[in-house]
C-alpha cells in the first residue's frame, strides 16, 4: 500500500528504538518502509546516541522500556537537545499517568501496543507534516501555545494542557510578550463583568499555573507581577 501523504520533499529518516527483536524486525520495519519512511533499526539507546549525528533523524519512534535506559529520559533529552524533532513513543504501558508523563517529557504522541502499522505510518506521516511546516515559523524559542491553542509549549518544546479560564490567560499574556498587562485587562478575557471579580482569583490562576508548567515540564513560567501595574510575560533569551 503506498502512503496517502507525502512527509515531505524527501522521506524522513526515522530511528526506531524496539527490544522485541520480532516486533521491530518482522512487523515494523518493513510495514513502515512499505508506507515510504527510511527507517533503521535499534535495540539500544547507546545506538541512537552514536548514531545520531551521522545520520541526522527528524523522527525517533521509542519504546519506554529499553534495555539501557528509561525510554521518557530519551525523549526528555531528545526534546532538549532538538525542540524540533518527532518523538512517538510506542509501549506496552497504557496507564493514562505513562500517557500523560511521556507527553509531557516531550513525545508528540503515544501509541500503545499492540499497533497496527497502518495507525503509526498515519502518525508518522501526520508527524513529518507538522515538521515540515514548522520549520520556517516554528523554533523561535519562546513560550507559545500550540495550534489549537489548548495547550502551552515551552521553549523546550514541553506541552502544558491548560483549562479554558489559563487558556484565555495565556492567550492575552503572550500576545504581548515583555509589556505588563493589567489585571483590569486580564479579567475582561475571563468575564464582562470586571467590577465583580475578586483579583485574588487571578493570583490563585497564575499560582497554580506557574505550579503545573514546573510539575509537567520543569521549567519556570515567566511570568511575573508587577506591583500597582498587573503582570508582564519575559520574552526567552537566546
Amino acid at each position: 500500500m503506498n502512503p496517502s501523504a507525502d512527509p515531505g520533499e524527501d522521506n524522513l529518516r526515522v530511528a526506531l528504538l524496539e527490544d522485541d527483536l520480532l516486533l521491530r524486525d518482522r512487523v515494523l520495519l518493513p510495514g513502515l518502509r512499505n508506507y515510504g519512511f527510511v527507517v533503521d533499526g535499534m535495540e539500544f539507546a547507546a545506538e541512537l546516541w552514536e548514531a545520531l549525528p551521522r545520520r541526522g533523524y527528524r523522527i525517533v519512534v521509542l519504546d519506554v522500556g529499553l534495555p539501557d535506559a528509561d525510554g521518557f529520559s530519551v525523549a526528555r533529552q531528545l526534546r532538549g537537545m532538538d525542540p524540533g524533532m518527532g518523538i512517538i513513543m510506542l509501549t506496552a504501558r497504557d496507564q493514562v499517568p505513562d500517557q500523560v508523563r511521556g507527553l509531557s517529557q516531550g513525545a508528540d504522541a503515544y501509541l500503545t501496543k499492540p499497533v497496527q502499522v497502518e495507525l503509526l505510518a498515519a502518525n508518522l506521516h501526520s508527524l513529518a507534516r507538522r515538521i515540515s511546516h514548522a520549520a520556517a515559523s516554528d523554533g523561535n524559542g519562546q513560550w507559545q501555545l500550540d495550534a489549537n491553542d489548548w495547550c502551552l509549549r515551552s521553549p523546550q518544546r514541553h506541552s502544558v494542557p491548560l483549562t479554558r479560564t489559563e487558556r484565555k490567560v495565556m492567550a492575552r499574556m503572550l500576545a504581548t510578550p515583555g509589556v505588563s498587562v493589567s489585571r483590569e485587562e486580564l479579567v475582561a478575557e475571563l468575564t464582562d463583568d470586571v467590577h465583580d471579580f475578586d483579583m485574588h482569583r487571578l493570583e490563585s490562576i497564575f499560582y497554580r499555573l506557574r505550579r503545573k508548567v514546573e510539575a509537567t515540564c520543569g521549567e519556570a513560567l515567566p511570568i511575573t507581577a508587577v506591583h500597582g501595574e498587573g503582570y508582564v510575560m519575559t520574552p526567552a533569551v537566546h
